[in-house]
């Protein structure tokens, strides 16, 4: 299986504006910017983005594992934080919580460590990237 997004952008790095759209079209020309990336203006930056995507893996990771343990989620609340530290991604913070009938703390805490360790984003944080380039 294959997930596409892209990104359009046009200009300079500070004046300059951009798009992204996905496969799915959830993002369709969604506009970002300097602005909203390093600022607080109007629109999507690639580190919100990333938060979304590593809140989500994670939140399924989880339910997955609290199913292997026997335990089904009432509800299960991520907040990703995604930390910038001049131009690198210094690290990403996961807090959940959860509301899950019949877990101690304990086995709730090693779900969560479980989940942050195998989702599939954690993983791919720490994977090579590759490129090819075409001049037109």
């Amino acid at each position: 299986m294959k997930r596409t997004a892209s990104a359009h952008w046009e200009g300079d790095l500070k004046s300059g504006k951009g798009n992204l759209s996905s496969q799915s079209t959830v993002l369709s020309k969604t506009q970002y910017s300097y602005n909203t990336r390093f600022e607080n203006g109007t629109g999507t930056n690639p580190e919100e983005l990333l938060a979304a995507a590593h809140a989500g893996c994670f939140t399924m990771a989880l339910s997955m594992i609290l199913g292997q343990g026997g335990f089904i989620a009432t509800s299960l609340d991520t907040v990703a934080t995604v930390t910038l530290e001049g131009l690198s991604v210094a690290g990403v913070h996961l807090s959940v919580k959860g509301k899950v009938a019949n877990i101690s703390a304990q086995q709730f805490g090693d779900s969560v460590k479980a989940a942050e360790k195998n989702c599939i984003i954690s993983k791919a944080l720490s994977v090579p990237i590759s490129s090819d380039a075409e001049l037109i």
